[in-house]
């Protein structure tokens, strides 16, 4: 038997307040990591701290791909660089945000 639509309708209200919870815990347990990094006390870049990011998921995810978000991006290299380069400049001033 079909479903009838309101029930999909209902189902996928559910479902995309599942996916909302899920993704605000996901956030929280970043940024508190981040937090501790010291990256909440940096002024670095969205776009920057974006491109870190990406390549540092890329490496957990077993993939030399470079980030898109960094200005001047080149093919190749070590991929751990950006990461380190973030976490270098995370004291230089108080003024940023996660």
């Amino acid at each position: 038997m079909k479903k009838p639509s309101s029930k999909i309708r209902e189902e996928i209200t559910r479902l995309q307040e599942q996916l909302k919870a899920a993704e605000t815990r996901e956030a929280e347990r970043i940024g508190r990591i981040a937090l501790r990094a010291g990256l909440g006390e940096s002024a670095i870049e969205e776009g920057e701290l974006l491109a870190a990011f990406e390549d540092l998921a890329g490496r957990f995810r077993g993939k030399a791909g470079k980030a898109t978000g960094r200005k001047g991006a080149e093919a190749g290299g070590d991929t751990s660089a950006p990461a380190a380069k973030v976490a270098s400049g995370a004291h230089a001033n108080g003024a940023g945000e996660v």
